[in-house]
């Protein structure tokens, strides 16, 4: 299909005499402020290269705009354009570095670098850094976690008087966030003698990414002090509230904007899905599809978000009906995320075929290449339907090198499966061997592997390779919110002030749960050979538990008992809180490590399997 030539600007017969065929240096700049292709930019630019003297007044604002407009267009023509420049002034470097920094490409956030290296060692004085230059090169520091060279920027920043600079401090202190040394930003962002709303949106987005979810809640209600919160501010404190699994907050947040923020925030696609993701979280999946189905309009990362919430909620046939609409009735295009999320639904409920036919769509239909975290789901999905072999297979045939995440997830199967120890023995030599795996639960597993093959002295001597070497077993932890205020139990703990009155529930909880015939699983207890009455209270006292018998003693009738664990459920726990949101008629909601659990009636809605 042939495509029509852009449209000729200028006359092909003009010559230097026909002073009639030149446009004025007005009507020139008037063209380049018009909507134009690259191709009539590059008339453009020859028209001004044939008709403009380079020592004409006009001539240097002239090519700074082709410069401009050209970076936006063509990056190899802009660079081209800048170097026809014996003695370019720092607008053009700005523009430049500015096209190399925004580019999505990884090789060009470097090549901002190189070009602002090239501008200060330069003998040029009229190319001087200023409060423009900084913030684009500290934005290619950031994507590329180049801490060093960022704060060799910094320091340039504060030989030109910038230290107090708005502009560039917030660019600092995002540099330095993203980089992992909150530290240094927080210096920064408190020695600011002016901080404006991008300033406390960077702050709070920073402590809300790197986990400090209470301290970005705490910094939000500062800047309601001297700012009003906007849309991105927003999205931070629904992230800060989803880390917490603060529902109470989360529903704060969400009443705010509803009351305090203009309609274009309230609407926002990026606002809502956040508020998904949230409510996801937090345990409240109806509140969560009431916003998605509300919302006037979806992207792919909005659809991403209800379909990994549902998948983490275990309803796995729903989150692949919305994989269904999204691709068939809003024409979304599914990306690398979508996969995990889809992935993540059937292996939550085992549906081993529907995740292979989906993989497989994955790569063939929508082009999108494995990365680790596919090929884990579908090691994890093989693995725990106890089809080790085949999880074994892909394993041996994935392009990337598995993680420590993987061979685990081949060791739990192992275990519970009661594969060989030999072949256990083997995953744990592989998860060692990965990097960053050196982690207590390796050697929780291998011990219950060798406690199931009643190996004491193999468990015995792992316990004190354990000691020697400084590993300590993580502590189950579980959270609960009541009334606003999150309480932590830790297994075992008294330190609570109500351990007293949990206690005694928890006794209550044993004599019922025994005059219903009930009978521990030890599968879940420490593993050390000791008589079963200490085992069973070891279970007994796991974190949940206590979180639970303080849930039911505290919570309001017909109120739902949310607890966030650690850790992932045991058995015994698992099979325990079933009964005892049966004989208490109470709906408990569990977050452990991999998922969520819904116990109502008796049953979960993990069907029992996890």
């Amino acid at each position: 299909m042939s495509t029509s030539p852009p449209p000729v600007l200028f006359s092909t017969t003009a010559t230097n005499n026909d002073q009639s065929q030149h446009l004025s240096h007005t009507h020139l700049i008037h063209l380049l402020n018009q909507p134009t292709t690259l191709p009539q930019l590059k008339q453009i630019h020859a028209h001004t290269l044939r008709t403009v003297h380079t020592n004409h007044p006009q001539a240097l604002f002239l090519y700074t705009r082709i410069l401009l407009y050209s970076s936006v267009a063509d990056l190899n023509y802009a660079t081209r354009v800048f170097h026809h420049f014996s003695n370019p002034n720092s607008f053009m470097w700005n523009t430049l570095i500015r096209a190399y920094a925004r580019s999505t490409n990884t090789n060009h956030k470097h090549k901002a670098m190189e070009l602002y290296k090239a501008m200060v060692t330069g003998e040029e004085e009229t190319a001087v850094p200023d409060n423009h230059t900084f913030p684009f090169v500290l934005k290619a520091c950031a994507y590329t976690f180049s801490l060093c060279e960022g704060k060799q920027v910094h320091a340039h920043a504060l030989k030109h008087g910038f230290e107090l600079d708005t502009h560039v401090c917030n660019s600092l202190i995002h540099f330095y966030a993203t980089c992992g040394r909150l530290d240094l930003a927080e210096k920064i962002f408190y020695k600011m003698n002016k901080r404006n709303e991008v300033s406390w949106n960077i702050m709070i987005d920073s402590y809300a990414k790197g986990g400090k979810f209470d301290t970005a809640l705490k910094m939000f209600g500062e800047m309601q002090k001297e700012h009003d919160p906007d849309g991105y501010t927003m999205q931070s404190v629904f992230s800060a509230c989803a880390g917490l699994g603060s529902l109470s907050l989360g529903l704060w947040a969400h009443a705010y904007i509803l009351k305090k923020c203009d309609k274009n925030i309230v609407d926002d696609v990026l606002v809502n899905t956040c508020l998904v993701d949230m409510y996801c979280k937090c345990g409240e999946l109806e509140i969560a599809k009431q916003v998605f189905e509300s919302m006037p309009a979806r992207d792919v990362n909005s659809w991403n978000s209800i379909i990994m919430g549902l998948a983490m909620h275990g309803k796995a046939e729903a989150a692949l009906d919305h994989y269904v609409r999204m691709v068939k009735v809003d024409k979304i295009v599914p990306n690398s995320i979508t996969f995990v999320g889809v992935l993540s639904a059937c292996n939550h409920r085992g549906m081993v075929e529907e995740g292979i036919v989906h993989f497989d769509m994955m790569t063939k239909e929508y082009n999108v290449e494995p990365r680790l975290e596919h090929y884990g789901c579908l090691v994890d999905l093989f693995a725990r339907a106890g089809r080790i072999d085949e999880a074994l297979n892909v394993v041996s045939e994935m392009p990337i090198k598995p993680d420590a995440v993987i061979w685990r997830s081949l060791l739990d199967a192992c275990c519970k499966q009661h594969a060989s120890v030999e072949l256990s023995e083997e995953m744990v030599r592989q998860v060692f061997e990965s990097e960053g795996s050196v982690c207590s639960g390796v050697y929780v597993l291998l011990s219950k592997v060798y406690a199931s093959a009643c190996r004491w002295n193999d468990v015995g001597l792992l316990r004190k390779l354990m000691t020697d070497k400084g590993v300590t077993k993580e502590p189950g932890c579980s959270l609960i919110e009541i009334d606003g205020g999150v309480h932590e139990f830790f297994a075992g703990d008294t330190t609570h002030p109500q351990s007293e009155n949990v206690y005694k529930f928890v006794n209550e909880i044993e004599e019922k749960l025994q005059s219903i015939g009930y009978l521990p699983d030890f599968s879940g207890a420490t593993m050390v050979d000791e008589a079963n009455d200490g085992k069973h209270n070891t279970l007994r006292l796991h974190s949940e538990r206590l979180a639970i018998a303080f849930g039911i003693l505290n919570s309001r009738p017909g109120m739902a008992v949310r607890v966030f664990k650690n850790l992932r459920v045991c058995n015994d726990c698992h099979r325990v809180t079933k009964l005892i949101s049966r004989i208490y008629n109470v709906e408990i909601i569990v977050r452990d490590r991999a998922r969520f659990h819904h116990f109502k009636d008796g049953s979960c809605s993990c069907m029992d399997y996890w």
